[in-house]
């Protein structure tokens, strides 16, 4: 199933921070050995929205967006089929370097993962510092800088940039994280259940954030918070199992649509909590 066709896209500035950001998925199917944990997904997310993927547990979602910044390759014996494209480029082509692709398809986890031995600081700038994006210490602090506002953080930590990343509270360390995602100035930011280890109020900041970024970002959020994918989406993947527990993408759609007049009778279950 795919969402409707989104125009094309100008291959010409993909793999740059100044590509459109359309992401597609063409016939995707993600193995763990011989076991296919999601099946023949075609999906077309446009720029700058909030996509949420919702279904059960098991039913691929994560593992979805870990083949998009090709972090799914990295376990032994995982592999594709199919495609994924970014401005029209197969980002599994064999002249594509998986370290470019990762900079440009930023991922944050489900817990936030601060480098622990390194500075606030230290943490937003050792992407630019290792990919060489930026020239001198004025315009790596510019970098540091600009990346920590536009992660809502800055006037928190601009008196403590020394401090230990860790020393920050869960939802402080989580807009770390993501300040740490965009310091590279990716296309795409994928978020794997970002807020289920945070309490409301730091979901809540967590959730304005998000809003903000898809301003610039091309974003896809994995959640099983149903309120929080009907908040912060504009679009919704329903997931769930097919044949011999494989994964499999039921309906995709407006999220008010997918939350109040869903095409198919599992979404509907799903999303009325009769089942998942």
């Amino acid at each position: 199933m795919t969402t409707e066709a989104a125009p094309a896209a100008d291959t010409s500035n993909a793999g740059s921070p100044h590509g459109d950001g359309v992401l597609e998925l063409r016939n995707l199917t993600a193995w763990y050995g011989s076991f296919a944990a999601v099946r023949d997904v075609s999906l077309r997310i446009p720029p700058r929205t909030v996509t949420a993927f919702i279904g059960p547990s098991g039913c691929g979602k994560s593992t979805i967006i870990r083949t998009i910044n090709r972090m799914h390759e990295t376990l032994p014996g995982a592999r594709i089929d199919g495609a994924v494209e970014l401005d029209g480029v197969d980002l599994y082509g064999s002249h594509v370097d998986p370290v470019q692709v990762r900079r440009i398809v930023g991922m944050v986890f489900q817990k936030p993962n601060p480098f622990p031995a390194m500075s606030i600081f230290d943490n937003v700038a050792s992407g630019p510092r290792v990919l060489k994006t930026v020239r001198g210490k004025a315009e790596l602090e510019e970098a540091v800088e600009r990346s920590l506002r536009r992660a809502a953080l800055w006037d928190e930590v601009k008196d403590k940039l020394k401090k230990p990343g860790t020393s920050l509270s869960g939802g402080q360390q989580q807009r770390l994280c993501i300040a740490r995602t965009i310091a590279v100035e990716p296309e795409v930011v994928l978020m794997d259940e970002p807020c289920s280890a945070l309490d409301p109020i730091a979901t809540l900041r967590i959730e304005e954030l998000i809003s903000e970024l898809q301003k610039t970002y091309t974003i896809v959020i994995v959640t099983h918070n149903m309120q929080q994918a009907s908040r912060v989406s504009s679009t919704t993947a329903f997931f769930s199992l097919g044949e011999e527990r494989a994964g499999k993408l039921i309906e995709v759609g407006p999220t008010t649509e997918i939350f109040t007049n869903p095409r198919e009778q599992l979404t509907e279950d799903y999303v009325s909590g009769r089942f998942g």
